[in-house]
C-alpha cells in the first residue's frame, strides 16, 4: 500500500527518524503507517481491522471513502477528539500528535482497504 502525499511522507520520516522512500513521490507503506499509529498510541484504542474501544481503521476508511472533506475532518478529529460519531465513548483529543503526524495518519487510514 502506497500513499503519495509529500507532507505525510515527510512527517513520517521526521517521526521515524529516516527517509520514507527514495522516489520523487514519497510513499507511506502499511508498516510505516502502523509504526506511526503505534508510536502515537492510537493502537491503544484502535486496531487496523477490528473495533477495540474505537472503530477499526478500515471501518473509518470505509465510512469516509470518496468524501472530499474527509481528509481535513479526520486530521482535525485526531488532534481535537470527537464525540458521538461512533457510539457513546468519545475520542479524547490527541494533543501529543502534531498536525503533520495527524495528516500522515489520516492519509494512511484513508488508504486502507476494508
Amino acid at each position: 500500500m502506497r500513499l503519495t502525499s509529500k507532507a505525510a511522507a515527510g512527517a513520517l520520516a521526521m517521526c521515524l527518524g529516516g527517509p520514507v522512500a527514495a522516489s520523487t513521490e514519497p510513499a507511506l507503506t502499511f508498516e510505516q503507517g502502523q509504526a506511526l499509529a503505534k508510536k502515537m498510541a492510537c493502537l491503544g484504542c484502535h486496531q487496523v481491522k477490528a473495533k477495540r474501544v474505537g472503530p477499526g481503521f478500515t471501518q473509518v476508511a470505509q465510512r469516509y471513502a470518496g468524501q472530499p472533506e474527509a481528509f481535513e475532518y479526520l486530521s482535525q478529529m485526531i488532534r481535537q477528539g470527537g464525540r458521538g460519531k461512533w457510539g457513546a465513548i468519545p475520542m479524547p483529543a490527541q494533543t501529543q500528535v502534531s498536525e503533520q503526524q495527524a495528516k500522515a495518519l489520516t492519509h494512511w487510514i484513508l488508504a486502507l482497504e476494508p
